[in-house]
């Protein structure tokens, strides 16, 4: 999978970008953030890529920082939302407005964002409430806030549970554990009992 592009911008619509790495175009679709922020076409550029791989299709999302990714990959996780729905929630609002309206328990706020409805918007409030959630946040060195607890709960959801699940999986492990595999191991051996 790829994860990362360093090379030159070649072409810059907000649409997508073509970002040339030794003699090899990739076309990568960005939200209006990370649009804005880029140099002019022609200068270096380097972005955090999340890789979609499909029957038809090799897709190539991209992003100025890791909290964007992490959060659109967490999106992306949400019943009903899928890449296209992920990249316009993050051109609409920042990702702190994002979580502010999550954390106010807001769905109103959301609606405002072409194309997410009240259903979907509090579908959002409601699967995103413990993405945000956690005691302690420590920063990781490509400085993204992750706490032992969000990390467990994304290896159970890339395992296939669901986000309910993983929750009632990790609130049984309790506080048996302090490390992302010892809540981890907690979780699966609650799993089969």
């Amino acid at each position: 999978m790829i994860g990362a592009l360093r090379g030159v911008l070649a072409e810059k619509d907000p649409q997508r970008l073509l970002v040339e790495v030794q003699g090899v175009g990739y076309e990568v679709e960005v939200p209006m953030s990370t649009f804005l922020a880029l140099p002019p076409a022609g200068s270096a550029v380097r972005l955090r890529v999340h890789h979609v791989l499909r029957e038809d299709a090799s897709l190539l999302y991209g992003f100025n920082s890791e909290e964007e990714r992490a959060l659109f990959r967490a999106l992306l996780r949400v019943t009903g939302v899928g890449p296209r729905m992920a990249l316009s929630i993050l051109s609409g609002m920042s990702a702190e407005a994002f979580e502010a309206a999550i954390a106010a328990d807001d769905p109103a706020g959301l609606t405002r964002i072409p194309g997410v409805g009240r259903k979907t918007a509090e579908r959002l409030v409601v699967e995103m409430r413990d993405h945000f959630r956690g005691g302690t946040r420590t920063r990781s060195a490509s400085g993204a806030v992750r706490t032992p607890r969000e990390e467990a709960t994304d290896a159970l959801l890339a395992l296939g549970y669901k986000p309910a699940e993983a929750s009632r999986l990790l609130e049984l492990a309790g506080e048996t554990a302090d490390t992302t595999e010892g809540l981890l191991r907690a979780a699966l051996q609650g799993a089969v009992r």
